[in-house]
């Protein structure tokens, strides 16, 4: 596991000199080492089941590269850079909300999470998902998560104690996860639900880019600056909303597929 970090931080030596979290002091550094250690507990988690279950090459790959990307996100630089600047927090949390987030979807991870936790903790995960029969509820719980968010007083209140800062990032996640798991995994007859909670998801969250964009004052302090919030809002509108209209177009083909079928049955 460690070593893929490690090839990781090869691959970018200025990650590694760069100041991060856990390379910080005080209540931060511990409230990154926590986010490490249950980053690292769940991984671990994952190769243990990986080796006592069949997986398929891809997935497991996939797994590797996204629990990467999750602590290069998460405790990288570009945490630091989130603290000052709007475009760096926004781009924090595109990557957890719209590629972390779907890509641990598609690995599908918890047949090895079954395996490793045993019966009790197997009652626990599919308790955890069962909200995902739901895929507007999901979209709805995200939504609010996102929109809480970035309200200006719960913005700072993140920024500027860490604790808050790690139970914000787990939000997102955590919602995410359960809005890209509903959408993608939907069963054929809830799969117009899954394809109105990706295009409402898309609808609100760019109009928050909107917002962002258009504003004419700095939302988040005036200490920040007003052209950075600009680009903020500008990766949420538009970069933010490919990976919503790339699913809701796979998600209408599946959709209209039952519907033929079933008008033609």
């Amino acid at each position: 596991m460690f070593a893929v970090v490690v090839i990781a931080l090869a691959l970018f030596p200025g990650m590694a000199r760069a100041h991060n979290p856990l390379t910080s002091t005080g209540q931060e550094q511990w409230a990154a080492w926590l986010a490490a250690v249950m980053l690292g507990v769940f991984w671990v988690l994952y190769l243990l089941g990986a080796r006592r279950t069949s997986v398929k090459p891809w997935m497991f790959w996939l797994f590797q590269g996204t629990a990467v990307l999750t602590f290069i996100t998460l405790l990288g630089p570009l945490d630091d850079w989130a603290e000052t600047s709007s475009a760096a927090h926004m781009t924090q949390h595109m990557l957890m909300m719209v590629v972390i987030a779907p890509l641990f979807a598609l690995t599908k991870p918890l047949p090895q999470l079954y395996v490793v936790g045993g019966r009790w903790l197997k009652h626990a995960w599919q308790w955890a998902f069962k909200i995902t029969r739901y895929p507007m509820f999901c979209a709805y719980l995200h939504g609010f998560m996102i929109w809480f968010w970035h309200i200006p007083t719960f913005y700072m209140l993140a920024i500027e104690n860490p604790w808050v800062h790690v139970f914000e990032h787990a939000c997102f996640l955590i919602t995410a996860v359960w809005f890209w798991w509903a959408c993608l995994y939907a069963s054929k007859e809830k799969s117009a639900f899954a394809l109105l909670a990706l295009l409402f998801t898309l609808m609100h969250t760019g109009f928050l880019g909107a917002l962002l964009t258009f504003g004419n004052e700095p939302f988040y302090g005036e200490s920040r600056d007003l052209g950075d919030q600009q680009l903020a809002g500008l990766i949420m509108w538009v970069l933010g909303g490919i990976p919503y209209i790339l699913a809701s177009i796979w998600t209408g083909m599946r959709w209209y597929r039952h519907l033929m079928r079933t008008i033609w049955a």
